[in-house]
């Protein structure tokens, strides 16, 4: 695996495929081993770049704590890494937090902005998953469950056996017991996560903006993503059928998002 040390913190990240330049950016918790369903799928028509946050997979963690902006300086070195200008900047969750940070502090970078499943913070933040902190794995998993779709209670998954697929493939991807350094990995990125806020900068994005929400999700609820549409000049709204993984639940998602990305500028 490639390892970048343009900027402060060496990252590590992996590239596939052919296409246009994009770079996807994970959500809380994930890694490139987790993402991987993500990242092959954009792999087939992009240019793709995924990589590990500080203190996640194979990136180091910091030796003091971090805020959004250093991760988006860390984007920013990564792509000089890669001799990139500028790419097509995509978001899930967490990620869609350090993509708006990255978006308004270098605009001039982002050719087209994907922010999926997340928020603007300030008086309209994700879902505190820091509350969950302490949690045992099953318990925080559990919890996580019904935070990420409203409707994953046991009676509606047993009814729904598509959407308890998708259940069992986050189960199977979470490790069963987490090492002291994945701990202080999770935990440090709950504490950048609780600093996000880009409300009042949002105005500053200049790219044509794709803003995808589910309508059950309560970690990020439809509200935020509408405050974000709001406040970027060139955004668009979609709100599919599903959760905070509606990539997975509605199959309307993945092509309206392919297209959005593989639009040239005008």
């Amino acid at each position: 695996m490639p390892l970048s040390e343009a900027g402060a913190t060496p990252i590590h990240y992996e590239r596939s495929g052919t296409g246009p330049p994009v770079l996807y950016c994970n959500g809380s918790g994930a890694t490139l081993a987790s993402a991987r369903p993500i990242l092959e799928r954009l792999s087939e028509s992009f240019d793709v770049v995924g990589f590990d946050f500080r203190g996640m997979g194979r990136t180091p963690l910091s030796d003091s704590p971090y805020s959004m902006a250093d991760l988006a300086a860390d984007i920013a070195g990564l792509l000089d890494h890669l001799e990139w200008d500028r790419c097509r900047l995509a978001g899930l969750s967490f990620g869609g937090m350090v993509a708006q940070e990255f978006a308004v502090t270098f605009p001039d970078r982002v050719e087209r902005l994907a922010l999926l499943s997340t928020s603007p913070g300030g008086g309209l933040p994700s879902y505190p998953l820091e509350e969950l902190a302490d949690l045992s794995p099953h318990d925080r998993a559990t919890r996580s469950l019904l935070l990420a779709d409203r409707r994953w209670t046991s009676d509606w998954l047993g009814e729904h056996p598509e959407e308890f697929q998708i259940v069992m493939s986050l189960a199977e991807g979470a490790p069963a017991e987490e090492s002291d350094d994945q701990r202080a990995g999770r935990l440090a990125q709950l504490e950048a996560r609780r600093g996000h806020d880009v409300m009042d900068r949002l105005g500053s994005v200049t790219a044509p903006t794709w803003v995808g929400c589910g309508t059950y999700d309560d970690i990020a609820p439809i509200v935020n993503a509408e405050a974000i549409v709001q406040r970027i000049a060139d955004a668009e709204l979609h709100v599919f059928d599903g959760g905070h993984l509606f990539l997975f639940q509605d199959d309307h998602a993945w092509p309206e998002l392919l297209t959005f990305l593989h639009t040239d500028e005008q």
